[in-house]
């Protein structure tokens, strides 16, 4: 597994690596040799400390996780790996219960994620990312992984865009265009 170390109003001091590299060390078996995981670690303001860790897991399946803590890297460290763990952990299981000859083929997906330094009312956000045809429950499954409450994806019974949301009861919902 490679993994890539940014910081930002902050040093990477060795002992910062050592954690990193003995906390990543089991998630070796999950992931295969060429992994990348992407490691960002920045000081907020109030001495908040927040740690996003990215890993595409191929075929479009990006997994992210983030944790912050006040004025304690390592705890954020600690607990965005957690997280990641118990992501893989779940990806890898899911992917075993409906195993095909390429569920481990790796392609880089194209994923930008741009943050706007100019104070826009409107937006202020603008990411963009592949969108692969899929059906509604690989866009649940993918959904889940990320942690985000909606997914947009090509449908493949359709060959529309689709938003699957999840609703306030729990369940989820399918929004589909209507031309």
């Amino acid at each position: 597994m490679k993994m890539t170390l940014s910081a930002r109003n902050m040093s990477i001091t060795p002992g910062i690596e050592q954690r990193i590299d003995k906390k990543t060390a089991r998630m070796g078996r999950y992931l295969l040799p060429e992994t990348e995981m992407q490691i960002k670690m920045r000081k907020d303001k109030g001495d908040m400390r927040i740690v996003e860790i990215t890993v595409p897991m191929g075929n479009g399946v990006l997994l992210r996780s983030e944790a912050s803590a006040q004025s304690n890297l390592f705890l954020a460290i600690d607990d965005a790996l957690a997280k990641m763990e118990k992501q893989i952990h779940r990806h890898r299981t899911k992917l075993g219960k409906r195993i095909r000859e390429d569920a481990f083929t790796y392609e880089e997906p194209e994923y930008i994620e741009e943050d706007t330094e100019e104070k826009s009312p409107t937006i202020v956000r603008h990411k963009t990312f592949p969108v692969r045809p899929m059906s509604v429950e690989d866009a649940a499954i993918q959904m889940e992984m990320l942690g985000h409450s909606f997914f947009a994806f090509v449908n493949v019974d359709t060959d529309q865009i689709n938003v699957l949301y999840q609703r306030k009861d729990g369940d989820l919902g399918l929004l589909e265009p209507e031309v």
